[in-house]
């Protein structure tokens, strides 16, 4: 489905909160100091680039970052209900300009789950934000057909997508879609776990959600990457043994043992902050 949301233009953001599970946090790709990086704190540069300060102090690379503000409130392993009790409410409070709202995906790949049932939910929380922020942009899924462990839930996933993208035209909210950004679905966009971004990943996401804000990027998010050598059949089932030994086996681990990775994980900005 083609974003038909990316030329929409808004007037000058000063603060934008993230809020979501670990997609958002930005799991799969780690700074210099071990604290993960991910797309909305990238966004979120691109968003500050975008404001001019009054007083003329730059920012470390010569751009003007005015008073910008920002706040990560993201936890990785956060299911939906979890987000709207821990995460909304703090949003509400903070009021900033933006709001990007990403959740379900860890509600929509449990079994026996409804994706109509977790979107009602989410509708709630878009209305209960909507109030209170300036804008609110929300988060299809990804098109996971090339990912394995996530392949077979691809109809649930789209199902879902179509619902966020209704309820965003209910509530006038830009989307951000990640089903229609081609580039992601090439390997190397994608961490060494298969659940999340790489880095680079993280980085074309950022821009495709700049682009959905009418702001100009340096780069095409969905441009080609560059030609890679041939996997033969041998290397590629020993990154299949090496995946399903290293982060498989853990990750189901984790569900039967009813632990998620973001127990005693704490959001990792909850202020509004300037960067």
């Amino acid at each position: 489905m083609a974003d038909d949301s990316r030329n929409r233009q808004h007037g000058s953001i000063g603060s934008y909160a993230a809020i979501g599970d670990s997609f958002t946090e930005g799991v799969g790709d780690p700074g210099p100091d071990g604290t993960f990086v991910g797309w909305a704190d990238r966004f979120a540069v691109l968003l500050a680039d975008q404001l001019p300060d009054s007083e003329g102090a730059t920012g470390p690379a010569g751009v003007a970052h005015g008073h910008f503000r920002y706040a990560n409130l993201a936890v990785r392993g956060r299911l939906l209900d979890q987000i709207v009790e821990e995460q909304v409410p703090r949003a509400k409070e903070l009021a900033p300009d933006l709001v990007s709202f990403c959740a379900g995906g860890n509600d929509i790949i449990r079994p026996g789950t409804d994706p109509d049932d977790v979107a009602e939910r989410f509708e709630r929380a878009v209305a209960d934000l909507a109030g209170s922020v300036g804008t609110v942009m929300v988060t299809t899924g990804f098109d996971t057909r090339g990912v394995p462990v996530l392949r077979h839930l691809r109809g649930k996933i789209a199902t879902y997508t179509a619902h966020v993208r209704a309820i965003a035209d209910r509530y006038d909210c830009p989307v951000l879609d990640l089903w229609s950004l081609r580039s992601v679905q090439d390997r190397r966009a994608w961490d060494g776990d298969r659940l999340h971004l790489s880095p680079e990943g993280h980085t074309r996401v950022a821009l495709r959600a700049a682009q959905v804000l009418g702001i100009e990027v340096p780069a095409d998010p969905d441009q080609a990457w560059p030609p890679q050598a041939h996997r033969g059949a041998l290397e590629v089932r020993r990154d299949d043994i090496h995946w399903a030994r290293e982060y498989l086996v853990p990750w189901i681990g984790r569900r039967l043992r009813g632990e998620s990775s973001g127990d005693h994980v704490e959001a990792k900005r909850p202020d509004l902050l300037p960067l």
